[in-house]
This record gives C-alpha cells, sequence and structure tokens, in this order.
C-alpha cells in the first residue's frame, strides 16, 4: 500500500523524443524521428510536369513510387544545394485519417544530427503563418532557434491530390482514354 501511494505523488518526468535535424540554408530545424522511415543519399529523381516547382520528383524505392519534395524550395523558394549531407529522407504521410500512412521523400539540407529533448522545450512563437502551416514551435539553445517541422502539414489539398490521389490512374484507366 505504501509503494502505490509513492508511486501516485512521484513527478512526472517529460519523456523526450528524438528528433532529426537539418538546415534550410542557415536556419535550422527539426523532424520527429518518429516520422522518419528512412534516410537516404540524395538519388536522382524523375520530374513531374506540371508539378509545382518544390515536387522535385518522384523515384521508386522497394517497389513503391515515392514523390518527394524539396523543403528548401518549399519554404524559401529555393532549391536544397547539393552537398554530401543533404538527404532524401522518407516521412511516413497520411493523406487523410481514413488512408493507411504512405512514403513521402523530402530533401533535406545537413540532415546528419538528431536530437533527444522534451516536446516541451519547444515553444509557440506567436505567428500564425497560414501559408506555411507545417512551421510548428522553435527550441532556443545555444546554436540559436531550432523549428519543428510537422509532416502531416507540408501540402496543401491540391499537392496532396496531385501526389497522393485518392483514385491514383490505373493501366486500365490509362489504357482505355488513349
Amino acid at each position: 500500500m505504501i509503494e502505490h501511494s509513492a508511486k501516485r505523488s512521484a513527478t512526472l518526468v517529460p519523456k523526450n523524443k528524438l528528433f532529426l535535424l537539418f538546415r534550410i540554408g542557415t536556419e535550422r530545424y527539426a523532424l520527429e524521428a518518429t516520422e522518419v522511415a528512412e534516410v537516404l543519399p540524395r538519388l536522382l529523381l524523375k520530374p513531374i510536369a506540371h508539378a509545382p516547382h518544390w515536387v522535385a520528383g518522384v523515384f521508386a524505392h522497394r517497389g513503391v513510387v515515392v514523390p518527394v519534395i524539396d523543403l528548401s524550395a518549399l519554404t524559401f523558394g529555393q532549391v536544397a544545394q547539393a552537398r554530401t549531407s543533404t538527404r532524401l529522407v522518407l516521412v511516413h504521410y497520411r493523406a487523410s485519417a481514413a488512408r493507411a500512412p504512405q512514403w513521402l521523400g523530402l530533401i533535406l539540407e545537413q540532415a546528419t544530427d538528431t536530437l533527444r529533448c522534451a516536446p516541451s522545450e519547444f515553444k509557440e512563437y506567436g505567428l500564425n503563418n497560414r501559408a506555411a502551416p507545417y512551421l510548428g514551435p522553435v527550441r532556443e539553445d545555444e546554436l540559436g532557434l531550432l523549428q519543428w517541422i510537422r509532416v502531416q502539414d507540408l501540402l496543401n489539398d491540391s499537392v496532396r491530390e496531385l501526389l497522393f490521389p485518392e483514385k491514383p490512374l490505373s493501366l486500365e484507366t490509362f489504357e482505355a482514354t488513349s
């Protein structure tokens, strides 16, 4: 009985999470590691015609065609620099609550470090940037501010439908229209 009471009154220690760190230009960002499926070197991509400039293309990975976005181009309009530390990071993206997660590739600069910290260390910064809802709270440390990127908020409705259509074009449909 005494042991049970002691457990109840114990202070809760915040659970730390692991984050993958990367840069866009000189700015630092983080993705929650549980959203990351795999980190790959930068690969050759097949471009998608008429897609937004920040949709870098697609590639085949383990039998699945994966769409890829350039997070630098999405955020600041300039493509990621081709560095040895630039990675293609596969994340779990859910196009809707009713659908299973799919892979989405992100081109990220200097995606080579991780950080383990409590999510509560990230603080809202008072700006509601509706044009970039994926930009989450910030964490301050000795290097400046680190911003949390929310994967589920990366794509707007039209790009989500382009990259993850609810009814993908089948071979039968394609042949019937040609």
